[in-house]
C-alpha cells in the first residue's frame, strides 16, 4: 500500500528589520555586526550568525573561509560550534543568519546550507526544544521560522543509531 503524505510548515514574513520584535531585532543586530567582520576574500559573500542562549548569552560567527574551500566553514556552525564549546548543554533559544555580497546586493533572505541545517539540527533534537531561526539578506524582508526541523524535515538524528 502506497500512502502519500504532505509535509508543511508556516513561516512569519516581514517586510523589514524595523518589524521584528526588538529581542529579535538585537539579535540580528548581532549577525548583522558578525558579517561586517566575516572572512570571505574568495565567494565575495558574507554571512553572519548570531545564536541566543538561554541565559540570555549572545554568541556571534561568521563565515571564515579558505584557499582550499572544504576547509573553511560557515557563519552558522562557527557560531553553534562555539555556543556549544563554551556552553555545554545550555540551550539554544534563537539564531539569527544574515548574508552580503560584496558583488550585488542580497535582498532575499539566505537560508542555512545543508550542513548547518544537520549541525543545528543536532543541537535542537538533543535539547528537545525547537530553535527559532530568522533569515535575512542584506536589504528586505526577514523570514522567521519556528523551527530548525522546518527547514530539514525528515532530518537524521541519533535515534537512528541506537
Amino acid at each position: 500500500m502506497v500512502n502519500k503524505k504532505k509535509i508543511s510548515f508556516d513561516i512569519t514574513v516581514y517586510d523589514s528589520f524595523n518589524e521584528l520584535k526588538i529581542d529579535d531585532q538585537k539579535l540580528m543586530s548581532a549577525a548583522v555586526s558578525a558579517r561586517q567582520r566575516a572572512y570571505a576574500p574568495y565567494s565575495s559573500f558574507n554571512v553572519g550568525a548570531s545564536v541566543l542562549l538561554e541565559n540570555g548569552e549572545v554568541i556571534e560567527g561568521n563565515n571564515q573561509e579558505n584557499a582550499s574551500y572544504p576547509s573553511g566553514l560557515c557563519a552558522e556552525r562557527v557560531a553553534v560550534f562555539y555556543a556549544g564549546a563554551k556552553y555545554p548543554g545550555m540551550k539554544i533559544k534563537a539564531i539569527a543568519i544574515t548574508a552580503a555580497s560584496l558583488n550585488h546586493e542580497v535582498s532575499e533572505p539566505a537560508a542555512p546550507c545543508g550542513n548547518c541545517r544537520q549541525a543545528i539540527s543536532e543541537y535542537e533534537f538533543r535539547q528537545g526544544e525547537p530553535i527559532k531561526i530568522l533569515l535575512m539578506g542584506e536589504t528586505g524582508s526577514v523570514i522567521e521560522c519556528n523551527s530548525l526541523a522546518d527547514l530539514l524535515p525528515l532530518g537524521f538524528n541519533s535515534s537512528f543509531l541506537n
